[in-house]
């Protein structure tokens, strides 16, 4: 007589068959008492939880700076120097020379600004990522994904510590554009390629009233490495 050869378990059934005899000793009807949960780091000095951001930013090879509200309008014009062409939200609420407020312009002609000034919604110090949920001064998605650089504005009481601190603030039924670092890919050799999908530069402008600032019109004090 064969004996049948028993058929292998999948995985399933192992996944399974190990939780059973982990609750194997586990009374059904004794109450369960909740367990706190921890994510995250706890920044109890907020100075370190902006620091984890601007850190990040720039290991994307994105370019940060933190100001003070006062000089913002300076620190904009100083990452724009050069630019020739700048289009900007209708309700950005901040005056930026020479830029064409968006009136629902085509792809294609977006496509002949050379820069793009926005806010952003919130901001991720593990991740390093701005979002954008495309609310008051932030404009449409394809203005933020148009042009070849992009000068995003940033709260400092908008930076959250990670992903569900972030989630917890935005609005699941609107649109979102989540950002780490300019627009690049990888080919199957690994060479970079910036700007295939997106802005070529990231500049992240960090509003901090907390610190003194220089003002960026000051030539000692500006940033270097503007893209």
């Amino acid at each position: 007589m064969t004996t049948p050869t028993p058929t292998p378990a999948s995985a399933r059934e192992v996944v399974l068959a190990r939780v059973r005899a982990a609750l194997a000793d586990v009374d059904p009807g004794m109450p369960l008492a909740p367990v706190p949960l921890v994510r995250g780091r706890n920044f109890a000095d907020r100075s370190a939880l902006l620091d984890l951001f601007v850190e990040r930013v720039v290991d994307y090879r994105a370019t940060v700076v933190r100001t003070g509200p006062e000089a913002l309008a300076a620190v904009v014009a100083d990452a724009l120097h050069g630019i020739r062409s700048i289009v900007v939200p209708a309700d950005l609420e901040l005056d930026v020379q020479d830029a064409t407020s968006d009136g629902g312009q085509s792809a294609h002609a977006l496509d002949g600004f050379d820069a793009v000034v926005t806010r952003a919604r919130v901001a991720i110090a593990e991740t390093g990522t701005v979002v954008l949920d495309h609310g008051p001064g932030q404009g449409r998605r394809a203005l933020s994904l148009v042009p070849d650089r992009h000068v995003c504005i940033v709260q400092a009481d908008q930076v959250v510590a990670d992903v569900p601190d972030a989630i917890a603030r935005l609005d699941p039924f609107t649109p979102q554009t989540w950002i780490s670092g300019p627009s690049a890919t990888s080919d199957i050799e690994l060479s970079r390629v910036e700007g295939v999908h997106g802005p070529r530069t990231l500049i992240i402008i960090l509003i901090d009233p907390t610190t003194d600032h220089p003002d960026p019109a000051d030539e000692t004090a500006a940033t270097p490495g503007w893209g």
